[in-house]
């Protein structure tokens, strides 16, 4: 019979309920008894002994917030009676950190089947990028997306389009009543896991990605030149072939900057960059000359073929959202577990989300490699915690509805949860935002816990794969890099399959460990790493991109 509750630490003050425990229910943990005078929901915590105002209230070994009403023994924690509260940190307060790497060893002879590049990284997508400038340009991106889409046959199943026209026929023969009566189209293979694309002319090319955004001109030039990394660093990803670029002509960030920025990032880069721009003559001439040369070099690229690489050539990103009182029981610490293999193997992981580390911060302080790097971490921490308080928020405003209502009731709680997703190894590296990702082991990266822009910046920097765990479900995906979408618990993948690829639910319920959930997530991991899998945001072409624009606009 599956736990009904969890205490995390043994300094922790609180339990976690497993499953719905109703008003009354007594539950017996270590020896001693707990009453529940008005039960708790699954993922929501009540606390062991009785509090006070102001006195803290720990979990996962922390501080995760203080009383602001007296909370009797056995009574759950809400955003009425606890207000979000963090451990003070410091180089000061740095204590020694021991740490022994997992065994690898059952991972260490295998491969994935990926593009290699000249700089000797290697790509699990082969993708030609086709990015704006600025804004002013969005138009013309889609329309090379349609003409190059339909023809190449990149483009998604439109059975949407299919429900339209069918009801269009039904109100042109004077049938809206059917209409009314019809039930949701049903679609037999939309939950299925596709083994390998269509059939395309190209069949190397996995997909060329058009890009738009709202940026380039009008906003701060630190903005601006913020977009010129990013851009440079998606040009730069292992997933990415070469691009084409259209530029308007009279805007902040220039197609020299670009090539510029490109070129310091990563000096044994070798990848065709196409400029064009507008205000150089007619649109029709730009583009007519823009399709034809980006023609032209996807014949090139589709002379690269997948060769097997060693899994220390993965650069994953570590990403949570939507997430629940399960996140960091279950599929947190499972990709934590697996960030701690791939370091073992010598891969890079990425964990980025800097307000979602809060009240983390000594135990990643403690695991820096030295002090410098230690002080990178806080100037970027307090730095971004500044601009959040100056523009009248902060980052105990975190915290979603959505997460509220599923245990998160601070962002103490719902950020050591989060933390778990970067394990135990030692810190490798501390980037700010697009800062490109080269140091083995697990990497910090500056991003917002915003979905998107999180997801964004970890391409923009060079994961090659992004493993994103959700308790509530999030269609989120990302151009160039593949996402996969790891549910918390398992109701929400049976709920939202057509959305969650792999399902950490079997922690919960005391079916696996940590450890064998994380190494079944490795091992489907290659499947898609090799391109035999596509991730289900790939499926549904959901290809999100939001630059993090700091500054103000002018």
């Amino acid at each position: 019979m599956p736990d009904l509750i969890l205490k995390l630490q043994a300094t922790d003050n609180v339990i976690v309920a497993l499953q719905d425990l109703p008003a009354g229910e007594q539950v017996v943990l270590e020896n001693d008894t707990y009453i529940l005078p008005n039960g708790a929901r699954a993922k929501h915590k009540f606390v062991t002994e009785d509090r006070q105002p102001g006195d803290p209230v720990r979990m996962y070994g922390v501080t995760v917030g203080r009383a602001t009403q007296p909370i009797a023994r056995g009574e759950v924690i809400t955003t009425f009676n606890l207000k979000h509260e963090a451990d003070a940190y410091g180089i000061a307060k740095r204590q020694p950190y021991t740490y022994q790497p997992p065994d690898a060893s059952a991972f260490a002879q295998k491969t994935f089947m990926g593009y290699p590049r000249a700089d000797g990284r290697v790509g699990t997508r082969n993708y030609w990028l086709v990015i704006p400038l600025v804004f002013c340009e969005n138009r013309n991106v889609l329309m090379m997306k349609e003409a190059f889409e339909r023809e190449l046959g990149y483009g998604q199943t439109d059975r949407y389009r299919d429900q339209v026209r069918e009801m269009l026929h039904l109100y042109q023969h004077g049938q809206t009543d059917v209409i009314k009566k019809m039930q949701p189209f049903v679609d037999a293979e939309q939950n299925k896991t596709l083994t390998q694309a269509p059939e395309r002319p190209f069949n190397n090319v996995d997909g060329i990605r058009f890009l738009t955004h709202e940026m380039g001109c009008g906003g701060t030039r630190q903005d601006s030149a913020m977009l010129c990394e990013l851009l440079a660093g998606y040009i730069n990803n292992p997933n990415v072939a070469g691009a084409t670029v259209l530029s308007l002509g009279c805007q902040h960030l220039q197609g020299d900057m670009l090539a510029s920025a490109v070129k310091r990032q990563n000096p044994h880069g070798k990848k065709p960059i196409l400029i064009y721009e507008q205000q150089a003559g007619t649109e029709y001439d730009m583009l007519s000359q823009a399709i034809k040369e980006t023609f032209l070099h996807l014949i090139e690229i589709n002379k690269i073929e997948r060769q097997p690489t060693p899994l220390s050539q993965l650069c994953v990103g570590l990403k949570c959202g939507g997430s629940d009182g399960f996140s960091g029981l279950s599929a947190n610490p499972a990709i934590g577990h697996l960030s701690d293999l791939l370091g073992a193997l010598g891969g890079r992981t990425v964990l980025a989300e800097f307000p979602e580390l809060c009240g983390a911060e000594q135990n990643l302080i403690d695991r820096m490699p030295d002090d410098a790097q230690a002080q990178k971490f806080i100037d970027l921490m307090e730095t971004y915690a500044a601009q959040a308080e100056a523009a009248g928020s902060g980052f105990d405003m975190n915290p979603s509805p959505g997460n509220i209502k599923d245990g998160l009731i601070t962002d103490a709680i719902k950020s050591a949860g989060a933390a778990k997703k970067g394990g135990l190894a030692w810190v490798a590296d501390v980037l700010d935002y697009a800062e490109p990702v080269t140091a083995p082991g697990l990497n910090l990266l500056c991003t917002p816990g915003n979905d998107v822009e999180a997801t964004t910046g970890m391409a923009g920097s060079g994961a090659n794969l992004i493993l994103f765990t959700t308790g509530l479900g999030t269609p989120t995906g990302n151009p160039v890099c593949p996402v996969v979408k790891i549910s918390t618990n398992t109701a929400l993948q049976t709920r939202m399959p057509d959305v969650i690829d792999f399902d950490s639910g079997p922690i919960i319920r005391g079916e696996q460990t940590i450890e064998q959930n994380g190494d079944a997530l490795l091992n489907w991991l290659i499947g898609v790493a090799s391109g035999e899998v596509l991730t289900k945001a790939e499926q549904l072409g959901q290809n999100d991109f939001i630059p993090w624009k700091r500054g103000v606009s002018l």
